[in-house]
């Protein structure tokens, strides 16, 4: 029981849980455009987050970047080197289009944890930012993506579906950002030290009331799929309503990150059964 719970543990700390979310984003993404999903992007999006959010959370506090101080931390440090690997392998597998993209969002990420110059801040300490860089990292990967892939440009609905996944992400991480208040530097001007917990979920009731909004505009929202995204929109509701600044340890890390992992096997289920 003690071996479930440290590989659980490291399936959290690690990042995997986090990876999947934003597969999971990528393939709901190709599925509203009606395009193919490529499996080298499944391949790189994956590794790719792996290495990311573990250098954001382990590597900037590390020396020189690359040794962590805590024996803890290391064997997930070891993990997202093999990830990485594994991160390169898939890029190179991808079309040569897509790696512009993929810079321009890597620059960003890279930005949020390190200055740009020693004297300066990086992009994570610019009050108020954070959630919105975030946001737009992901659309970057689950939607510019694949829509740059098969040449939509800027269409109608690459644009809604870009809305939609900006607004979804910054509704999940209200969570997070509740829990964390009591351990986030002031300067970060998150949400909840903005406005305090209560008017930070209005917020994210609002929010979610646009992702409706929008889900409704778009070319393809027949009846089924507005009632889809109706119980979505309830499921968001409801964990606003449950988001506490006292968690229980997994209850963001884990059930509020694994939304769109639920969202995407439901939907694939769905479409099974059709």
């Amino acid at each position: 029981m003690l071996g479930l719970k440290q590989l659980f543990r490291f399936y959290i700390n690690a990042s995997i849980h986090v990876a999947l979310a934003v597969v999971s984003l990528y393939m709901l993404g190709t599925q509203n455009l009606n395009i193919v999903f490529n499996k080298n992007v499944v391949g790189f999006l994956f590794f790719a987050t792996i290495v990311c959010y573990n250098f954001v959370k382990y590597g900037v506090e590390a020396d020189k970047y690359l040794i962590v101080a805590k024996p803890a931390h290391r064997p997930i440090q070891f993990f997202s080197f093999l990830a990485f690997g594994f991160c390169l392998y898939f890029f190179f597998q991808l079309p040569m289009k897509l790696w512009l993209v993929i810079a321009v969002l890597t620059v960003v990420s890279g930005l949020y944890a390190i200055p740009f110059l020693p004297s300066s801040r990086n992009l994570r300490s610019l009050g108020g930012l954070k959630i919105f860089l975030v946001a737009a990292v992901w659309v970057g990967f689950t939607v510019v993506l694949p829509a740059v892939e098969h040449q939509l440009g800027l269409s109608k609905q690459v644009l809604l579906l870009g809305v939609q996944h900006f607004v979804l992400v910054l509704v999940l991480i209200i969570p997070f950002e509740i829990r964390d208040l009591q351990y986030d530097a002031h300067d970060l001007k998150t949400l909840p030290q903005r406005f305090g917990i209560g008017k930070t979920k209005i917020i994210g009731h609002c929010l979610v009331l646009v992702y409706f909004i929008v889900a409704c505009l778009r070319d393809t929202a027949t009846g089924a799929m507005v009632l889809k995204e109706s119980l979505l929109c309830i499921l968001l509701v409801l964990v606003l309503y449950r988001t506490k600044k006292k968690q229980p340890l997994y209850f963001s890390s884990f059930w509020v990150e694994g939304i769109p992992i639920f969202w995407a096997l439901s939907m694939m289920l769905v479409n099974e059964g059709h």
